[in-house]
């Protein structure tokens, strides 16, 4: 029945209640404690942090178990699959709800966004059964947001270590490019070239190109921020304070 899936969802949006009492209790780099509009921004990001570890692994398990899955992305199916999809879909609620009740809306509005595209295609993913395995290909991309989230966590703390932001900064579009602008550009190939533009197809479809379109923007910051600071231009007096941008 359509209970068991939404149960999952609830499930979800409970543990990542757990871990953000969790991340309140960790203590704080003095970088972060001693500006209030980090706080709520460091504890988020190390729910997130949960997340991307737990779904990159688990979506790269997935595939690696089942790599029969790729040969039918739109009817594949597999119980992992379906989990991991219910799994992230409580994530990018609580998440949402996480940004609006501490009245973050406006310094995250690309975040909602994103959400809100994420969630709305996963529980028609859920609800019909179809392109699960899609989902599952969409999810390598938490993979990369590991190297992602540990450079703004790293950005916010102020540590003294440049190598160690360096290291990871290499590493970091290493896995941008592995984890999310291969399997986004395949999808993205496969839809448009395999997928009927009607209905669930249209919809996913649209997504999908919404999605490449702020992938690449978040690319062309990422590059601008870490590679080419010169051509930053304006963000000069820009802090991270509050801000929840995907790209800082």
């Amino acid at each position: 029945g359509r209970r068991g899936p939404a149960a999952l969802v609830g499930g979800s949006v409970a543990i990542f209640g757990a871990l953000r009492r969790l991340a309140v209790a960790l203590p704080q780099p003095a970088a972060v404690r001693s500006r209030p509009g980090r706080v709520w921004r460091w504890r988020n990001l190390l729910v997130s942090f949960a997340h991307s570890v737990l779904a990159g692994l688990w979506a790269l398990f997935s595939l690696w178990h089942s790599p029969e899955l790729l040969s039918d992305i739109q009817d594949g199916y597999s119980v992992s699959g379906h989990l991991l999809v219910c799994f992230s879909s409580g994530y990018f609620i609580h998440d949402t709800l996480d940004i609006i009740f501490n009245h973050q809306s406006r310094s995250s509005w690309e975040y909602l966004v994103h959400h809100a595209m994420a969630i709305s295609a996963f529980v028609s993913l859920i609800v019909t059964g179809r392109f699960l395995v899609a989902a599952v290909l969409l999810l390598l991309v938490e993979v990369s947001n590991i190297f992602l989230t540990v450079r703004m966590l790293l950005k916010m703390s102020n540590v003294p270590s440049p190598a160690l932001y360096k290291a990871n900064k290499y590493i970091n579009l290493v896995m941008y490019f592995a984890f999310r602008l291969a399997p986004q550009a395949y999808l993205t190939w496969y839809f448009l070239r395999y997928v009927e533009v009607q209905g669930q197809g249209a919809f996913l479809t649209a997504n999908l190109l919404l999605l490449d379109a702020m992938i690449l923007m978040y690319f062309s910051r990422l590059l601008r921020s870490d590679f080419f600071p010169s051509l930053r231009k304006g963000s000069a007096g820009r802090d991270v304070d509050g801000e929840k941008f995907l790209i800082d």
